[in-house]
């Protein structure tokens, strides 16, 4: 078979492929355009989410004629001006996105310049079909119709208007939040989904891009280093998601989706979030061209970095410090059906009236609520009748303090007024009630103890010898991934030997720790190297190391504080980095505003 060059339409089909794959694609080709024209606003229509149509109007340059001929013909920009590609600064620079898009759909292209005559091109399919003076105002309006309509191969791949839409939208999103300065409106079946107007600061415009409660629950990020600067904001790790969908990075101003940074932002966050959890950020990396490679990939999603364990570095370490910066705060929005369950009375039936009956009231309530009591409650009268010990656990306990109470207001998350289940710290601050998780607390307060004192004793936490070492049997598998870590586990005070086949033999364990369960402690570590042995760096396994450590070390849910402990508590949070987060991600404490107390009783 002899070898034949192809035809021009069916390699911008081909380049097609690779471009445009679905319409969310082709929109940010066609935005990225309107961007390197050095529009100020740019409109966005779009019908059955991108498939009917895609309309982008800027209101940049504009083409002449002769230009708008030259940029559906493949290869050919204005990007470009010498061959040093390694050098390019605009968001596009290949020449493919233009003719690859209409070589798949009815394009309309118009354009103008200035106060000159504007002109209109329309290729259908690759194909022109007609081309004159249009009217409009100087800048550029492309219109993408009927997309794949004529290649039912590949229009038969794309998902439903509802899922094109979604991918549209996240991309114009990622668009806009690269670019602040520039102003952007979209429009989706006549129906306007998204506004934003030119020069926003930067964490004003993502916010609005994402979620107004950003703002408050997020810190910020100006990092310098080896020329390469580093942007943005993090959230707290109490404010995450179940998905990565919320974290938008930018290099060099180009919205970016790369595994090395993904893997930074992840190992960042690494001791703060579960691991189906995921944090929401916005980082804009700059640094100079010739330290990135941006044609990777003609979607141009991708790049690779000239120094990658730098740009990884500075992302981890920026992060870090920038949430150390945070010290003990949290998110602090209860839930909505958190607040709703602080019901008030009356008690209303479904229809909403008052019972009439209170004494069949309470006997619904306590039957509901309590069951165990039900026995001993038969009247409205019977209440008196129950014994003590039957309510002791339902209440909460407030311990004597045996010295003077000092002020709330001296202190954020306020003084100790009591305990409820033995289980959650109730503070009074200045602003409103603190309630704190005691065990998710002292366990974040543990292991920044234990990196603390890694740090001072170069490396090794001190250990406390078993007056008796104590024998704990495993299976073998996991008595060979302890062994093959007895090193590490040693630097942080586990002094750990094998016992035969099935055992190993406990010798010591973290001073800090004091007289824990250490059967429940190897087991668990046995457990989270089977999980995370082979997916973490070593960091990483040292720090899921320390935070299993520290679970076990802290005080128990369900353990009884005196006031002075409890107060001892809140002091080392105030003074503690990430206190404001166990080391799974969820908060150590809430505040409950005195507006929100004053609206459950009906004065506000």
């Amino acid at each position: 078979m002899s070898i034949r060059r192809l035809p021009e339409n069916l390699v911008n089909r081909i380049a097609a492929g690779e471009v445009v794959e679905r319409p969310a694609s082709a929109l940010k080709e066609l935005v990225e355009n309107a961007i390197d024209s050095g529009a100020r606003n740019i409109a966005v229509r779009l019908g059955a989410g991108g498939i009917d149509l895609i309309e982008v109007t800027d209101n940049g340059c504009g083409m002449s004629p002769a230009d708008m001929a030259l940029a559906l013909e493949r290869h050919a920009t204005s990007k470009l001006p010498d061959e040093d590609i390694e050098l390019v600064s605009t968001l596009g620079f290949r020449g493919e996105a233009l003719p690859s898009i209409a070589s798949v759909s009815m394009l309309t292209l118009e354009s103008r310049v200035g106060n000159a005559e504007g002109w209109r091109r329309v290729v259908d399919h690759g194909v022109l079909t007609g081309e004159g003076p249009a009217a409009l105002p100087s800048g550029t309006r492309v219109r993408v119709e009927n997309l794949f309509g004529k290649i039912p191969a590949r229009r038969k791949f794309l998902r439903s208007p509802r899922a094109e839409y979604a991918a549209a939208l996240d991309t114009i999103k990622r668009l806009a939040m690269a670019r602040s300065d520039i102003g952007f409106t979209v429009e989706h079946d006549g129906r306007r989904v998204l506004s934003v107007q030119p020069d926003m600061e930067r964490p004003e415009r993502v916010a609005s891009l994402t979620s107004a409660e950003l703002i408050d629950n997020s810190v910020g990020l100006d990092f310098q280093r080896e020329g390469v600067r580093l942007g943005g904001i993090a959230s707290l790790p109490t404010y995450n998601r179940g998905v990565a969908d919320h974290q938008f990075l930018f290099v060099n101003g180009r919205p970016v989706k790369d595994k090395l940074l993904i893997g930074a932002v992840r190992g960042a966050y690494a001791e703060m979030l579960a691991r189906d959890r995921h944090a929401v950020v916005a980082l804009f990396l700059d640094l100079p061209p010739t330290e990135v490679d941006v044609n990777v990939h003609p979607a141009k999603t991708e790049v690779r970095f000239r120094e990658p364990s730098l740009i990884r570095g500075m992302i981890v370490s920026g992060l870090r410090h920038a949430l150390d910066q945070s010290g003990f705060r949290a998110v602090q929005h209860p839930a909505a059906d958190a607040l709703a369950a602080w019901q008030q009375e009356p008690v209303r039936t479904s229809q909403g009236d008052i019972f009439a009956n209170p004494r069949t009231a309470y006997q619904n309530y306590y039957a509901t609520a309590y069951p165990s009591l039900a026995e001993k409650r038969n009247s409205f009268g019977d209440l008196g009748q129950i014994e003590r010990e039957d309510l002791a656990p339902l209440m909460g306990r407030a311990a004597t303090a045996t010295e003077a109470v000092p002020e709330s207001r001296q202190h954020p998350l306020g003084v100790a007024r009591g305990q409820v289940a033995n289980t959650y710290i109730v503070a009074e601050a200045e602003d409103g009630l603190v309630i704190v998780d005691q065990h998710a607390a002292h366990e974040r307060l543990v292991l920044e103890r234990m990196r603390k004192a890694m740090a001072q004793a170069g490396g090794a936490v001190p250990s406390q010898a078993l007056l008796l070492p104590q024998v704990v049997e495993l299976d073998e598998p996991a008595c060979d991934r302890l062994e093959a870590r007895l090193e590490e586990l040693s630097a942080f005070g586990l002094e750990l030997e094998r016992f035969g086949p099935g055992a190993m033999l406990v010798r010591a364990t973290p001073a800090m720790l004091g007289g824990g369960d250490a059967k429940a402690l190897i087991e668990d570590l046995a457990d989270d190297l089977a999980a995370y042995d082979q997916a973490l760096s070593l960091k990483e396994r040292i720090d899921h190391v320390a935070a299993t450590m520290a679970c076990h070390g802290s005080v128990r849910a369900g353990r009884v504080l005196s006031v002075p402990e409890m107060n001892a508590l809140l002091r080392e949070m105030e003074v503690t980095p990430h206190s404001g987060q166990c080391n799974h991600g969820r908060p150590t404490w809430v505040k409950l505003a005195l507006g929100d107390v004053e609206k459950l009783f009906g004065r506000k």
